[in-house]
This record gives structure tokens, sequence and C-alpha cells, in this order.
């Protein structure tokens, strides 16, 4: 009986097996913890006030070299707009620069420079050093074999969402 009562969703009366729920479960609570560490981030500067990922968008720069705008927005769930936004702010800080792209005359790449090569190691230590903080009551395989759950789950919601384009 409790485990029928497990499958039933109070909201739409519907019955849901419990893999679904277990997932829609999961999903909830990434996306409450995805909204705590971005709370996190923008205290400690790895996220921009305004919700521009910075680190992130450094973070591209550093392990796949020089860019273009749009090629960081694609990689991203965000607007080419917001991305571009991002890149001039940097940019204006001196931590990355606009440079001739051999492939096309308009859309410049955007690469690190050395301020910013520098900026993204302090905030790679930063992010360390929050990390080795946390989780203290989990084991490494535990969390490697979670972050490779949610890394299923975000492809599958990636292709999801490029079907409904």
């Amino acid at each position: 009986m409790e485990a029928m009562a497990a499958r039933h969703n109070r909201g739409t009366g519907a019955i849901v097996d419990g893999k679904a729920a277990a997932i829609a479960e999961l999903m909830l609570e990434v996306a409450q913890c995805f909204f705590r560490i971005r709370a996190l981030g923008q205290k400690t500067g790895l996220i921009t006030s305004w919700g521009g990922g910075a680190f992130g968008f450094m973070r591209s720069l550093a392990l796949l070299g020089p860019l273009t705008v749009p090629q960081i927005a694609q990689m991203r769930p965000t607007s080419r707009q917001r991305m571009q936004r991002l890149a001039d702010e940097l940019a204006a800080e001196g931590l990355v620069e606009f440079i001739d792209n051999p492939k096309h005359r308009r859309s410049k790449l955007v690469q690190l420079t050395r301020k910013g090569a520098a900026r993204y190691g302090e905030l790679n230590a930063q992010l360390l050093a929050i990390a080795s903080t946390m989780g203290t009551a989990l084991g490494e395989a535990d969390i490697r074999k979670t972050a490779e759950i949610v890394r299923q789950l975000s492809d599958d919601v990636k292709v999801r969402s490029e079907r409904l384009r």
C-alpha cells in the first residue's frame, strides 16, 4: 500500500513510476542546489552580481582556447547578447581581449589576457578551497557517481531542449 501511495502524484492525480518520481525529485534538488551555488558564487565573486558567470566564461577560454561569443553562448543555455555583455565586462576589466578571427572577419575571437589567466587561476583556487570544505560526509566515489548522474540528466535535458527549437 505504501508503494502505491508513493507513486501517486498528488498535484495531478497521475500515477508515476518510482524512477520518474526519483528523477523529478533529483531535478528539483539540483535546481535548489543551483540557486544556492549561484548565491554563494555572487558572494565570493565567482559569479557577477547580475548573474553572468565570469568564472565559467573564463574557464571555457582556459580549457578550449579562443572562442567567439556565439560559440560560448551555444555551450550554455543562454543568449549571445548575455555572453556579449559578459565578454565586454571582462574586457573592460582587462581579463579578456578580442582578437581577429581568421575564419570570420566580423566575429572576433575572445581570449584570456595574462591578467585574465591569473584571475581564472585565483578563482579556480577559490572554488577548490570552497569545495574542500563541503560534502565532508560523502566519499569521493559517491561524489563522482553523482556528478556522472547529473551530467547524464543534463545531456538528456539538452537533447530535449534542442528538439523543441
